[in-house]
């Protein structure tokens, strides 16, 4: 019950900042421009510097075993959902136009913007190692599967480049500092803190603003978004904790990886549908409705599995 009750604090937290942004944008505060940037400086600087210190300062720095467990899982959890995706979008009778942008939503969570935060908050100790383990085959998957479901006829070719960026430079730093733990030294590690405490906050106030420039009342009334729903975020998660239950993990990685199916869907499948020739506008429609259902559903989900792990 507790754990439930910190999700469900947290996202009012996540929504107080969401609603400062909607507010920001609405009263012209910040403008397009100023989102784009608010965007790059979350994407490049405060997001890998929470990566860093929060793995850094890991209690699992030296445990190769660790890092080995939640990469084969998660290699497990994307090619279940890879699989399953098209199957939900047959059963679900999504227009085939939309189809493949469908699946990315349901492939896809939103680990940066929601994912950290509510991790750490329930794990703090090891809660940003699973994360960034994960986030590695994220990257991976998003680059490769993502960009060929959203370019126009499956036609999307994998760009090695585009693994090189700062999240994923952070992430590999934080993994080799778990490997052979190593420590920052002490003002390197303040100062990382620091940086990455005001990543949360910016990227929900830019959430914020992104969905004060949409028609939330079109996407509320688009039945089919509710299929992700009620399919990733609530089914799903408590599908693949029964099935991590046949296996020999602790049940902090098996929680973690559980609500990280659970999150809402990943922000950036909206940059890829806009950089592929997609439907940008239908997936942004889709990630507004799914964040904003997040704070009823994460807390339910949470209370599920903690029932299963109880019962």
């Amino acid at each position: 019950m507790q754990n439930s009750f910190i999700i469900f604090q947290k996202l009012l937290v996540l929504f107080g900042f969401m609603f400062i942004g909607y507010l920001s944008y609405k009263k012209e505060w910040i403008t397009d421009h100023t989102e784009s940037q608010l965007s790059g400086l979350v994407l490049n600087i405060f997001n890998p510097a929470l990566i860093i210190s929060g793995v850094v300062g890991s209690s699992e720095n030296g445990n190769w075993t660790m890092v080995l467990i939640n990469l084969l899982l998660a290699v497990i959890l994307f090619a279940i959902l890879i699989f399953i995706s098209p199957l939900f979008v047959r059963i679900l009778r999504i227009p085939k136009n939309e189809r493949n942008i469908y699946s990315v939503m349901l492939i896809f969570s939103n680990l940066g913007f929601m994912g950290i935060p509510i991790i750490t908050s329930i794990f703090p100790e090891r809660g940003m190692l699973y994360v960034s383990v994960f986030t590695i085959v994220d990257q991976l998957a998003m680059w490769t599967v993502g960009v060929k479901l959203t370019s126009p006829s499956g036609k999307g070719k994998f760009d090695p480049k585009k693994l090189i960026n700062p999240a994923t430079v952070a992430i590999a730093l934080a993994v080799l500092f778990v490997l052979t733990g190593l420590k920052l030294p002490g003002v390197f590690q303040t100062g990382f803190q620091n940086i990455g405490a005001t990543a949360t906050p910016l990227a929900m106030i830019y959430l914020g603003g992104v969905f004060a420039c949409m028609d939330i009342r079109k996407y509320v009334k688009q039945i089919e978004l509710y299929g992700i729903i009620i399919c990733k975020m609530l089914i799903f998660p408590v599908l693949f904790y029964l099935v991590l239950g046949f296996i020999t993990v602790s049940e902090e990685i098996r929680m973690t990886m559980s609500l990280i199916t659970a999150m809402p869907t990943m922000s950036s499948v909206v940059m890829l549908a806009n950089s592929s020739g997609s439907d940008g506008e239908y997936s942004l429609g889709g990630v507004m409705l799914t964040t904003l259902c997040g704070i009823v559903t994460l807390p339910v989900v949470c209370r599920v599995l903690l029932w299963i792990a109880g019962s």
